[in-house]
């Protein structure tokens, strides 16, 4: 059975354009199915649980929303074995849909789904801090400093709404990244990881200190931000988070590394460190701003981030 949870203001209200799309095709081909709008921040988790829940031994669980809504119904998710997921995407950044390469129209996409004949077993990430009562997934990437904050001013960002409006959404990202990048304030961190592998060498242990550090970002997959590669060599299938950091550079210079991160291409400046491990923990000298799939978390002084792999059944 297909069950759809449906975030009907995602893309600035297309999603219930898409919707209708959607639902006239499966009333069309005489697909059953179930629907459920989401009605509230969080009310996809608490459907993607229910539906879960269900004596049902074929749950195929669609999302149709942009990331923040991938998220909240993967951490609402239970019985990972029996369910398998599915994504049609209708957000601004779409970078889970990008990561599995699903490059389809929103038709395109329910056929598949409907047909369900291949899939592939991915990592989530999975995140905690001080005070956290449950430690929440992350499909895609977490991050602190400048990416979390963007998330949280694109939030309330009149280009957002405007950008979407005109199917450049995507675009929102670059605009509010510049705009923090010379407003925010810079934070010294301590950093531990676990299970190593950085430029080919393993190492069980590794401690780090970064002074003046602008973000650092554990990816899933190998973008965020609708599509910008901050670790190019990421993939969700190895077991491993892909971090990356950007530390001792002054602000102004950083806005002429932003074409490198765009590109894909920071190998080539030293000030970004990136490596694969299976748990990295950071410590920080006072709060700052934390993501999880472009949603905002809040602030934070501790965080750990943890591979989980082979957990999530996607169909592709």
């Amino acid at each position: 059975m297909l069950y759809f949870i449906v975030n009907l203001t995602s893309r600035s209200g297309m999603g219930a354009k898409i919707w209708e799309e959607i639902e006239a095709e499966l009333k069309k081909k005489n697909v059953f199915y179930e629907v459920y709008k989401t009605n509230y921040k969080g009310h996809a988790k608490e459907l993607a649980q229910m539906i879960c829940n269900k004596q049902d031994e074929d749950i195929r669980l669609v999302a149709l929303g942009g990331d923040g809504t991938v998220n909240e119904v993967i951490n609402g998710m239970e019985h990972f074995e029996k369910v398998r997921f599915g994504v049609i995407s209708t957000g601004s950044g779409n970078d889970f849909a990008r990561g599995l390469k699903i490059k389809d129209t929103p038709l395109e996409q329910l056929e598949r789904l409907r047909k369900a004949d291949k899939e592939q077993i991915i990592d989530l990430g999975l995140a905690s801090w001080e005070n956290c009562e449950n430690p929440r997934y992350f499909a895609v990437s977490a991050g602190i400093g400048m990416d979390a904050i963007v998330v949280k001013q694109t939030l309330v960002s009149k280009w957002k709404k405007f950008l979407n409006a005109i199917h450049l959404g995507k675009l929102v990202y670059p605009i509010v990244t510049v705009q923090t990048l010379f407003s925010m304030t810079v934070f010294d961190v301590q950093a531990m990881a676990w299970n190593v592998l950085e430029k080919g060498v393993f190492k069980e242990q590794v401690k780090r200190e970064y002074p003046k550090v602008i973000f650092t970002a554990a990816m899933n997959f190998r973008s965020e931000g609708g599509g910008i590669p901050m670790v190019p060599t990421a993939t969700a299938t190895d077991g491993k988070l892909s971090m990356c950091t950007i530390s001792n550079v002054p602000k102004w210079l950083a806005f002429f590394y932003l074409p490198f991160l765009i590109a894909g291409k920071q190998e080539k400046l030293k000030q970004f460190e990136t490596f694969d491990c299976e748990k990295y923990e950071t410590n920080y000298e006072k709060e700052v701003t934390l993501h999880l799939d472009g949603e905002y978390v809040g602030e934070v002084r501790n965080v750990v981030f943890t591979c989980v792999p082979k957990k999530l059944r996607v169909i592709l």
